[in-house]
């Protein structure tokens, strides 16, 4: 008996082990390597006793039993849809599988569980071959899924369903924020070139008010190309930053100062009006840069959107021992609730011949998303139609322990 456990336990880290190596060797990632690891031990703990004269007892088999139950229990914690699949038979099948595929799946053909035809050919093959695949209509139609099959050491095959569906949407987003960009820089291009032809076909024939007139277009949509141009570029930084925690300490009241001069020209008889709630600096943890244009853009959006004459103001408070809150509120027309939780996507418009007019560029508010997440902060956007905006952003405190 002794000789029969210690053969088992040897066998049974190899069989974990190369789970592991039979994973990796396809491709998926430590997370998937070790759930073959899993896979492998509740493979190895369902194999039948070999029948021999020194075959283990009734301990034995219910310790086997005991070891296919945890093996169970441990891929049940993964959110990926696992199989288990021996001669084309489903032998354990976690919860996110039967969730997906059906709970009676588990004993049944796997080509049956797994209803896909580029699935069908991939399970149908070679047993010891390692494979993946893309499937699409599993499920919810439309949404995107790698099959991945790695052999296991004792002729089961372990079976993941990959959710594509955060890849695809990154990517989508990807191709969008090319083709928005494009667009973007296309119309103004386009313009400037039709001026300027008009300039060099007809130049003895323009009255000078209308030459004039056509300059000061001109410049306005170069202008409006160096803008997108510039909020492209920080973008790009700042997303090239995002893993690198700022560690300068930011006084808000000083910085707010620094801002209200650089809009001055922009506010057009209009104040600015600081209220502060904190009795203090307001001191953040923060990149001095990257805070001063996330106040810039949310005070010039405030100038841009906000009613003729109506200030606009700017709270200092405190949420908690650890947040700083800073508050900028416009009395403008609002926002409708359900335009609210995309203005923070890239190229996005309430209304976008108003915000061509203003001279936006759709990317504000997508910069002060990304800077704010870069300072691990909070941002929150709340609006009532005919009333206003507010745009709160909560930022770690700087304390003396920090700055140590």
């Amino acid at each position: 008996m002794a000789d029969y456990q210690t053969s088992k336990a040897i066998a049974a880290a190899a069989v974990a082990g190369a789970g592991v190596a039979a994973a990796l060797w396809a491709g998926a990632p430590p997370a998937a390597a070790l759930v073959a690891l899993l896979a492998g031990i509740a493979a190895y703990a369902l194999m039948p006793a070999p029948d021999r004269a020194d075959a283990p007892g009734p301990a034995a088999l219910a310790e086997g039993e005991d070891a296919a139950e945890d093996g169970s229990k441990l891929l049940a914690a993964f959110e990926d849809p696992l199989l288990v699949v021996r001669d084309r038979r489903v032998l354990v099948a976690n919860p996110a599988a039967k969730a997906l595929l059906g709970a009676h799946i588990e004993g049944s053909d796997v080509r049956l569980a797994i209803r896909h035809p580029a699935a069908a050919e991939h399970l149908a093959g070679d047993e010891g071959a390692a494979s993946r695949t893309e499937l699409v209509g599993l499920g919810n139609l439309g949404r995107p899924w790698e099959l991945i099959v790695a052999p296991l050491p004792d002729g089961s095959r372990l079976v993941r369903l990959a959710d594509q569906s955060q890849a695809r949407a990154a990517e989508q987003m990807r191709v969008d924020f090319v083709a928005n960009a494009s667009h973007e820089l296309r119309t103004p291009l386009a313009t400037l070139l039709g001026f300027l032809e008009t300039l060099q076909e007809g130049e003895e024939a323009l009255d000078a008010e209308t030459r004039a007139r056509f300059l000061q277009i001109m410049f306005g949509e170069a202008t409006r190309m160096r803008d997108l141009l510039d909020d492209l570029m920080s973008l790009s930084r700042i997303e090239a930053d995002r893993f690198t925690l700022p560690r300068d300490r930011v006084e808000l009241r000083l910085l707010i100062g620094e801002v209200k001069t650089a809009v001055k020209p922009l506010s057009k008889g209009r104040g600015i009006v600081v209220e502060d709630e904190t009795g203090d600096s307001g001191a953040v943890i923060g990149d001095h840069g990257q805070l001063a244009q996330m106040l810039t853009n949310l005070i010039v959006n405030a100038l841009k959107y906000g009613r003729a004459g109506t200030p606009v103001r700017v709270r200092i408070g405190g949420s908690g021992p650890d947040l700083v809150r800073l508050d900028v509120i416009d009395q403008g027309d609002g926002i409708a609730p359900d335009h609210i939780p995309r203005l923070t996507e890239r190229f996005y418009r309430v209304d976008p011949s108003r915000s061509r007019q203003v001279g936006g560029t759709g990317l504000g508010l997508a910069i002060v998303k990304h800077i704010v997440l870069r300072h691990r902060g909070r941002l929150e956007i709340r609006s009532v139609v005919g009333e206003g905006t507010t745009v709160q952003v909560s930022l770690p405190r700087a304390t003396d322990l920090s700055q140590s």
